[in-house]
Formats: C-alpha cells, structure tokens, sequence
C-alpha cells in the first residue's frame, strides 16, 4: 500500500510539472502555412496553395488581397521587400520599394527659410513615392511562379466585389484616419464614410483595376490606361510624378543580409532596408552574454539589448540608405571588431546617454507604424517572408475613386532636411536624403532563420521603427526563452532607438519595481500608449517538422494551413 501511494504520488507531481510546462500554442499543421494581418488574406494564400501553388503563387495573391483587406497598409499604390528561401536552400530579397519621382531634390520640403514645409512631405499628392507593389508581384511571378496570373487574381478580384466586413480594429483605425483622409480626399469617397464594426465594404473600383492587370499584365499599371488615369489623378493633386517615372521603375533581386548568431543562420533584408544590418548589428552585440541567464525581460538582458539597439540605431542613421547612390559598408558595420569597440562603454552600473553616443568610426532615419508583414511557407517547402506598407495609415490619404487605391507617402522617408526627426522621430543624415529615383530608408525587416541548415523561422512585422526591435525579441524569446511561436510573439515588447533617448515599453506590461530599478540606472523609460510595439506574423518549424503559426495578439492576425 505504501509503494502504491508513493507511486501515485510520484505520478501525480510527474503530471503537474508536465501541465505547468504545456506552452500555449498557435494553430499548428502539416503541410503549409500563410499568417497574415486579416483572414481574407491568408484564406486567398492558402486556397492558391491548396491549388498546387508554391509560396511565390500564394505572395502574390496574399500581397493583393491584403490590399483590399487590409487598405489601412495593403496595397498597390505602395511597396515593400520580400525574403525567400527556395526548397533547395536559395536565398535573396526583392526590392519593390517606392522611389522619389524624377523631378525630386534634396530640398523639394523646404520653405525659403530652409524650414520643413508641415505635413507636405507625408500628406496629399506631393508625399506621394512611384509606387513598386505591382512590379514586386510581377518580378516574383515571373522568376518563381507556377499558376497563371489570372488564377492568382480571381480570388482577389472575387473579394474585391463581395467586399470585407469591417472587425473592431478596422473601425477603430478607419475612425482615426476619417478626418485627414475627408481633409485630402473630400468627404464623398468609400472611405470618407463612418463605418462600424460589422459592415461590409465592397472595393468595386479596385476589383475592376485588377481585371485590367489581369487581362493586360503589369504594363497595365506602369504604362497603360491605368497608368495615365494614375498620373492624371496625382498632378491633379500635386504630385510631380510622371508617366515617365512609372514607365522607368523596376523591382530589382538584391543579395540578402545573411549573419550567424550561434547556431543560427539569420537571412534578413538588405539595403535600402535597415533591417537586416540592424538586426545583425544587435544580435552580435549581445552574443556574449547570457540573456537566457537573466532571464526574460529581466533588468539585465533589457539593458543589455536596450544598449546594443542605442549603438545600431545610431549607426542606421548616418550610414544607411539606398545602395544604388550612397557605399553602404555592411561588412565593417556587421564585422565582430567593429561592435565589440561599440560595446566597449556599456556597463551594467549605468545607463549609457544617446547624447554620447554618435555613429561607429569607419573609414571611409522614421518610418510609420502602419505596415503590414506576411510569412508563408509551402508543402514544397519554399518559404516567402514580405513586409509591405502604404508608410501611413492610409499612406497619404489621397484616394482615388476611379481607381480604387490610396497612395503611399513615403516621401516623409527620406531625411526631408537631415539631422531633423521626421514625424516618427527618426533622424536622417545625407545618406538618406532625397535624389530622383533614389529609394527611401526603411526599417523593414522581412526575415527567415535557419537551423541545423533547415528551415527554421519565417517572419516580420510592421511597427514602423520599432519593426527591428520587435524582430529581434521574438527571435529570441524562442531561441533563448524557449517560447512557442504564439507566446514569443505575444510577449510583452519594449523598444529603443538611440534618439528620442527613452525605452519604450508596452504599458501595463512590465513591473513598476523593474521600472524603477533602470530609472536609478539613468534610464529614460516611457510607457505612454503607442499606437503599435510591432504585430507579428510567424512561422515556426517545430521539431517534428510541422509547422506553428505566431499570429500577433495586437491586430487581427490570422494563421491558417493544412
């Protein structure tokens, strides 16, 4: 009797220590997965997929039903990055970032004081980038694709007409964006209306430009009807962008950013991305200490990541920008030596001040919130990580009616008079100052890991500057804190950027003693209600080889597969 008490006992603790140890996990399948900000998006990804579609198939429908979708980012009147890995192990990036129209010049935001004009460079037709999203979809279809394009746009075209109800967040973001959006575009377009939770908005005109894509291919976009509908609507508002310049813009394939943190093979995005350099750049710098030690979000491991974020932010600022115009040296900014001499002034006693920290010595700016990330991976086993973005909520709030779209304002991107924060705070030099044709700098951060040479990781977020810093703690939170995909990305989040010097951290989300403890330190903390500290999309490849979805508790991410 007593060994049976004893064995009972044993078993009990045995299936208490196993129940406290359960992660909460995401949507977890076999074969494939897209996650994306709306379920409508991530449906059309899949149903291309289930199709016999690869990633590359399934990006180019996700990225246009997000527009519909998801208008608040989504888009074709944008542009963004894309990430892959082919099932052979192929790695690279496609640039379909936004450029400045021809007639751009360093100081087209200026008054004749040399003061920045207010709200020129980010709202109406004179914020407006060429736009690169169609290109983006075209450049991969063509290189990788495998279904005809009119089968990846039936999908799109078909919600487009039967219109997406409108969830809680979407009226929220909708009832903030209302008054600039009537102030830019008048009160009588589809999204000048008062919308609730709950009722449907059908993108008619949208639905009818995709038709004409579908039938006469990008040309229809850069060079066709569409094409001059597009530049006669933007000069009737301000712009200077030419149907030259969208006959002249093209996506272009760049090498991928690609650094080892331990056992990790990291693939992020290049140039005129920050992501991927930043990225590196901080996860190098914190290497050698034992943040799994410390313990997650502990007083240590925030200093030390707060510490290395201050030191690559500071180097984003004066170093980055469009390859294409300015010698970006990513060898020396990613080399050990380099960020052991910046981390040379860190010190746990104190906390060091931005005003102290200026850019690394070589020989030889922000973004905004509103942005949206989609990681998808195949039965084939492809993976496609994509960041795209308006810049804006709503871009520049200048929509067409005829067209269907709303217009970037990745003007505002570009350093509009360096050394000065743009409306997100960032600070920009001359590397990233306006030039035609030049492409502004972004934090994007589209990412895919591997592991042990596999697949391991495929994601991203939006959040404009905080995009990087977001990255980041969900890598970690799974590699170092053992995290389900769903919990690291979920996890309380905090952020910094060398100047404003500050730590943001997600209000109500970290203890006032911890708080407290790195304001004796000397740190600045801030816990005032952003608008957004990042919203994942992930994937996870689990060690049984199914795939776990992290779809951000923050928006209406959604994760689906089979």
């Amino acid at each position: 009797m007593r060994y049976l008490y004893l064995a009972t006992l044993l078993l009990f603790i045995s299936c208490k220590k196993e129940e406290v140890t359960i992660k909460k996990q995401g949507i977890v399948t076999e074969n494939a997965m897209v996650v994306t900000a709306r379920a409508e998006a991530s449906e059309i990804g899949l149903s291309i997929l289930k199709q016999g579609g690869n990633a590359f198939d399934a990006m180019v429908a996700t990225e246009l039903a997000l527009a519909v979708a998801f208008p608040f980012a989504g888009n074709i009147g944008g542009g963004g990055f894309m990430v892959y890995r082919t099932k052979d192990g192929d790695v690279g990036t496609l640039d379909y970032r936004e450029k400045a129209p021809l007639t751009a010049h360093r100081d087209m935001y200026l008054d004749r004081l040399g003061n920045v004009i207010p709200y020129k460079s980010s709202m109406g037709g004179t914020s407006v980038g060429v736009p690169g999203t169609i290109a983006g979809v075209f450049a991969t279809h063509e290189k990788f694709g495998s279904l005809p394009m009119e089968t990846l746009l039936k999908p799109v075209i078909a919600l487009a007409k039967k219109g997406v109800v409108v969830t809680q967040n979407q009226a929220n973001n909708l009832a903030n964006s209302r008054e600039k959006i009537c102030e830019v575009s008048g009160e009588n377009t589809l999204f000048s209306k008062e919308y609730k939770a709950g009722d449907t908005i059908k993108h008619i005109a949208f639905g009818e430009t995709l038709q004409k894509i579908q039938k006469n291919g990008r040309d229809e976009f850069y060079k066709g009807e569409t094409a001059k509908k597009i530049i006669a609507f933007l000069q009737q508002n301000g712009s200077s962008i030419t149907l030259e310049d969208l006959e002249k813009y093209e996506a272009k394939w760049r090498e991928a950013i690609v650094f080892n943190y331990k056992d990790l093979s990291i693939i992020s995005m290049s140039p005129p991305s920050s992501g991927g350099i930043c990225l590196g750049q901080i996860l190098k710098m914190i290497e050698p200490y034992d943040i799994a030690g410390f313990g997650h979000n502990s007083e240590k491991t925030i200093q030390i990541i707060t510490e290395a974020e201050r030191r690559a932010y500071a180097d984003r600022s004066f170093y980055l920008g469009d390859p294409d115009f300015v010698d970006v040296p990513t060898e020396r900014l990613l080399e050990n030596s380099f960020l052991e001499e910046r981390m040379s002034s860190f010190s746990f006693e104190k906390a060091t001040k931005s005003e102290e920290v200026t850019h690394g010595t070589i020989q030889i700016t922000s973004e905004s919130n509103e942005t949206t990330h989609y990681s998808i991976v195949d039965s084939f086993g492809n993976a496609v990580s994509a960041t795209t973005t308006l810049n804006g909520a709503y871009g520049s709030k200048l929509y067409s009616e005829e067209i269907g779209m709303f217009f970037n304002n990745e003007m505002d991107d570009f350093s509009t008079k360096p050394g000065e924060p743009n409306v997100y705070g960032l600070i920009g030099a001359e590397a990233n100052s306006i030039a035609p044709e030049k492409r502004m700098l972004s934090s994007m951060t589209p990412t895919i890991i591997e592991k042990d040479n596999k697949l391991w990781m495929v994601l991203g977020t939006p959040g404009g500057s905080t995009i990087i810093t977001s990255v980041l703690q969900t890598i970690l939170n799974v590699y170092e804190f053992d995290m389900s995909m769903q919990e690291a990305v979920d996890a309380p989040r905090f952020h910094h950027q060398w100047l404003p010097d500050e730590i943001i951290f997600e209000p109500d989300s970290f203890s006032p003693d911890l708080i407290q403890k790195l304001e004796n330190k000397g740190f600045n903390i801030s816990q005032k209600n952003t608008p957004i500290i990042g919203s994942i999309t992930a994937i996870l490849v689990l060690k049984d080889g199914n795939y776990e979805a992290g779809a951000d508790r923050r928006r209406d991410n959604k994760g689906v597969g089979f």
